[in-house]
């Protein structure tokens, strides 16, 4: 059977067919928007580069993404999930790095015997 005004289609399926590849472009991101303002994002930037030490932290060198989000709901008083963390830090160009040295304690000599010796051993199982 036939329909006169557009062959049985909603008002806003009409509207979809009439407004061609325009009418299937993104309309922007969905689901909520971030709590972490965008005239925040310099501060922890600054206080990351001062290293965890500068805030409290002195048993370890390393930034954790549970620290970050404490640091920043110190300052703004919002909390933020490791996950939420991430993605603001990957947002503000952060990646994931190494330590830029080595361990004082590290004997260059007895990694390269074990790696030698040993490592051909564990290998094997």
């Amino acid at each position: 059977m036939r329909y006169p005004d557009g062959g049985g289609l909603t008002a806003k399926q009409r509207a979809r067919r009439a407004g061609g590849v325009e009418a299937l472009c993104s309309k922007g991101l969905c689901g909520r928007r971030s709590r972490m303002r965008p005239q925040w994002r310099d501060w922890p930037a600054a206080e990351l580069d001062k290293g965890p030490a500068a805030h409290g932290w002195d048993e370890e060198r390393g930034w954790t993404l549970a620290r970050v989000a404490l640091v920043i709901a110190r300052r703004f008083h919002v909390r933020f999930s490791p996950a939420q963390t991430w993605r603001i830090l990957r947002q503000m160009g952060f990646t994931p790095q190494l330590p830029a040295h080595r361990s004082a304690e590290r004997d260059e000599h007895r990694v390269a015997t074990w790696t030698r010796t040993t490592w051909p051993e564990v290998g094997k199982e």
